[in-house]
């Protein structure tokens, strides 16, 4: 007999009444629902054959009605409630279940208050519920959350009709701190893995983290023995190529040098399947430059993880004008499997993440060489919701990293670079920062970094040479102008990111600076928050700010062009981004294929159109992530993400 929908009651000889609800797709607790359930709840305590009260049925979503309706009168009820959860009890399904006098579940039942995520509580009604929801920090967490499900549509590649070839075996090359994480995720998610290196030595030094990575999670109680015995199984260290003739894909993590990298690319295009995928873990270099020695262009992508590898979640998949749609597709594919969050972004200096936040570390040093306190600097943006400030990120990702791409960086954004003299002056004397216990910070095992007064000396040195104090005198700062000078440079990036297409829209930005810097979720990523503050506000402060301090400062023509249309810097442009005009490289593609299917695509990737007075909304959970350090001057792709304290 098939299953009637709606709520339906059966009283039992036995005297118990089971009410079931049945609201197909998700059984969503919809108004009429709940007002089914009301009756039958209400029916079952007036007759006097029902003894007791059983719930069932997956529930799931949150109706908009008071919890008054029904969780009084469950409350109120004469008669025991007992909620019998079988599949899925989400939001105000679980609520329901709460509100149960008792409650039975299957050993695979899910219960969960996914509204946490928006910073709600109870999320089936109430006042509190009411109250909370037109506040900005549940629109930040609620932006977030359909922000992170939008990245997984990217024209031209997910709404072509392809399908994610399988990746059975991966390749990786190098086994620092970025290799051994990139494995530890591989295995995890039984992906059977060659982790190369260029001598045994090197090789141990690789696979002795991946099995550490492994036996911490078993300590923890996040894997078991059997299942951590198993992924470290898959896992087979080479000094050669010979184990490459069969891969699926192949991920460079090597120390950032292009001539290296260039060597390794040709190296690979050679002794791989002509199917591999050619991936780098590159985070600043641009992959056109890595590949130039190649002729296989098409097969080239960045696979950009930020470290430790196995926990950060982000994965930035970089695409260059020749990158094969369905390369992009795979990688995205393989990046869910390893749980990660792939986000698709262009290819340029630094990519998405990096480019954005590349102020963010110079904006501090001009203060401290201005005369503000390092200490109080870490302070204030710390008290604004990042994890760390930028001097300890700095101690806990290895100074040696922004020594190396300091070149790179000056190269491509020399006219609107500040130079402190700060980092080399520190790594003169002997601060390296986490790795040897000092840097900015004191570090000793087993305490909580402190400030080490005797660093002032080394900024003060800085300060005699750079010479850019008024009259030599430090300036006089509030904590506001603190946030406002390092975060609105990152915001001015940010513009140059959009305008330049690297994100296909911009509410991949607030994604990724939400999980690959730990950007606050409740602000909604740094252009949603720079919505909020309102673009002209921050474009006139900057202008303010470049006459007082020079270029460092300058707002960039989309940031003024919004700021004079009174537009939202999310605003979607008219125009395609680059990662929307992929239309001939899908030709090619789909050609070689010969496939029938195939079809340009869809143009139209903005998630939501919103007037000027509208804020948007959304974020999700803050994420804990970590810092990578140098490993003895082997450091692989460099990257800069946010630790959570």
């Amino acid at each position: 007999m098939a299953k009637k929908n709606g709520v339906t009651m059966e009283v039992g000889e036995d005297g118990v009444a089971v009410i079931t609800i049945s609201n197909p797709p998700v059984n969503s607790l919809s108004s009429p629902i709940l007002s089914e359930w009301n009756e039958k709840l209400q029916e079952a305590n007036q007759r006097s054959d029902v003894k007791a009260i059983v719930l069932t049925g997956d529930m799931s979503l949150m109706p908009d009605i008071s919890f008054d309706l029904v969780g009084t009168l469950m409350e109120d009820s004469r008669k025991p409630i007992v909620a019998a959860v079988e599949g899925v009890a989400l939001g105000g399904g679980f609520e329901l279940a709460l509100a149960s006098h008792a409650r039975v579940a299957a050993p695979k039942a899910q219960l969960t208050l996914p509204e946490l995520t928006f910073g709600l509580i109870p999320g089936f009604g109430g006042e509190v519920f009411k109250q909370l929801i037109p506040s900005d920090t549940v629109k930040a967490l609620v932006h977030v959350y359909f922000a992170q499900r939008a990245i997984s549509k990217v024209p031209n590649v997910t709404d072509v009709g392809l399908k994610p070839r399988p990746m059975k075996k991966v390749a990786v090359i190098g086994g620092g701190l970025m290799g051994s994480g990139i494995t530890t995720a591989l295995l995890l998610s039984n992906i059977r893995v060659v982790l190369k290196e260029i001598n045994s030595e090197y090789l141990l030094k690789g696979i002795n983290p991946v099995e550490a990575n492994l036996n911490s999670l078993v300590s923890r109680g996040k894997l078991t023995q059997d299942k951590a015995e198993k992924a470290f199984s898959l896992l087979k260290g080479v000094l050669d190529y010979t184990d490459f003739k069969d891969v699926d894909m192949v991920i460079e993590a090597v120390i950032e040098n292009i001539e290296l990298k260039q060597k390794i690319f040709k190296e690979i295009e050679e002794a791989c399947p002509s199917h591999c995928i050619l991936a780098s873990n590159t985070s600043t270099i641009d992959l056109n430059v890595i590949g130039e020695k190649t002729n296989s262009k098409d097969r080239i992508v960045g696979a950009h993880f930020f470290s430790p590898a196995h926990i950060m979640t982000l994965l930035e998949i970089v695409r260059t004008e020749n990158t094969s749609p369905q390369v992009i597709l795979d990688l995205m594919a393989l990046g869910k499997a390893i749980k990660k969050v792939p986000v698709v972004v262009g290819n340029c200096i630094g990519f998405a993440v990096n480019r954005t936040f590349f102020p963010y570390a110079q904006a501090a040093h001009m203060l401290v060489n201005l005369g503000v306190d390092l200490f109080r600097v870490d302070s204030v943006i710390t008290s604004f919701g990042l994890p760390l400030g930028p001097f300890m990120l700095g101690d806990l990702a290895g100074h040696g990293i922004a020594i190396a791409t300091k070149d790179i960086y000056d190269k491509a954004f020399g006219d609107r670079m500040f130079r402190s003299p700060l980092t080399e002056l520190l790594l003169k004397s002997g601060r390296n920062g986490k790795i040897n216990g000092r840097g900015y910070y004191i570090y000793q095992k087993g305490s909580k970094p402190k400030p080490d007064p005797s660093v002032l000396s080394v900024v003060e040195e800085s300060r005699k040479l750079t010479s850019i104090m008024p009259d030599g005198k430090a300036i006089t700062v509030t904590d506001k102008d603190i946030v406002e000078m390092i975060l609105f440079p990152v915001v001015n990036e940010a513009c140059c990111v959009l305008d330049e297409g690297v994100v296909i829209r911009a509410s991949d930005l607030d994604v990724a600076s939400v999980l690959g810097m730990s950007f606050p979720s409740y602000r909604g990523g740094v252009l949603f928050w720079a919505d909020t503050v309102g673009p002209k506000y921050i474009y006139e402060r900057l202008k303010r700010l470049s006459e007082t301090y020079g270029g460092f400062f300058k707002p960039s023509k989309y940031l003024e062009e919004r700021a004079m249309r009174g537009m939202l810097l999310s605003d979607p442009k008219s125009s395609r981004s680059r990662l929307q005009t992929g239309k001939s490289q899908l030709d090619k593609f789909t050609n070689k294929r010969k496939s029938s299917q195939a079809h340009p695509g869809c143009l139209e990737v903005s998630v939501s159109s919103r007037r000027p007075d509208e804020r948007r909304a959304t974020r999700r959970l803050h994420v804990t992530s970590t810092c990578e350090t140098s490993d003895e001057g082997r450091n692989d792709g460099a990257t800069r993400a946010v630790p959570s304290g």
